[in-house]
């Protein structure tokens, strides 16, 4: 699970399937203790979204919070790349 802000965000498309596809960018920004240290970390990952996930994503802007709950996976199968696949998007307040 990863939440932050949308920074980036595509138009609604289709899989040749049928299948709502979405990409987003996701801008995180935290507070984490390491090694008993606490440090400032930040990040943007990209992220995926299809069907319900897709459509509910599509009626967010850029600037909006989101936390999303899903799974890494190579960008492509040649690619090293990572994306997080959405299984769940939830709106938040920050």
């Amino acid at each position: 699970m990863l939440s932050g802000q949308i920074v980036a965000l595509d138009p609604l498309r289709y899989t040749p399937a049928g299948i709502p596809a979405l990409n987003l960018t996701l801008g995180h920004r935290s507070r984490q203790v390491e090694a008993g240290m606490e440090r400032e970390v930040e990040c943007e990952i990209a992220v995926m979204a299809l069907g319900d996930q897709a459509q509910q994503a599509s009626r967010c802007k850029v600037g909006d919070g989101l936390k999303v709950q899903g799974f890494l996976a190579k960008k492509s199968r040649n690619s090293t790349h990572l994306v997080l696949h959405a299984n769940r998007i939830e709106l938040t307040d920050s």
